[in-house]
């Protein structure tokens, strides 16, 4: 059954790389029916570059539009997380993109499984 995977900026700089795995695991995900979001954070942090038109076109064909907002219920979410996982320093973009991939009832794509697991007591489910 074809689920919403949410990609975590990582995913969206190295997925694009033919050699790397994250391209292998998006290949796989696409090829099962997967379909892919991003949250405003992931894709801001992605959109600082360096960023060809030719990579941002094929990214923004990916997630169809699925760009996931940080409207109050994601940012309310985003600071309960961040306290409840012990206020890491820098961990509050994490902590966002944790909170779209939440309220989408998505999983989540991140090649830095460590920065999210303590996450996951919170209901965070990693692709």
């Amino acid at each position: 059954m074809a689920s919403l995977i949410h990609l975590d900026t990582n995913y969206l700089i190295f997925g694009a790389d033919r050699t790397h795995a994250a391209h292998r695991q998006l290949k796989a995900w696409r090829a099962s029916g997967e379909t892919f979001a991003v949250s405003a954070m992931a894709w801001s942090e992605f959109r600082c570059g360096p960023l060809t038109p030719a990579l941002l076109q094929a990214w923004e064909a990916l997630v169809e539009g699925r760009v996931v907002p940080i409207d109050r219920t994601v940012a309310e979410r985003a600071s309960d997380i961040f306290n409840l996982t012990g206020r890491r320093a820098r961990s509050l973009p994490d902590c966002l993109i944790a909170a779209a991939a939440m309220r989408s009832g998505a999983s989540l794509a991140t090649l830095n499984p460590k920065d999210f697991s303590a996450m996951a007591k919170l209901g965070l489910v990693l692709a």
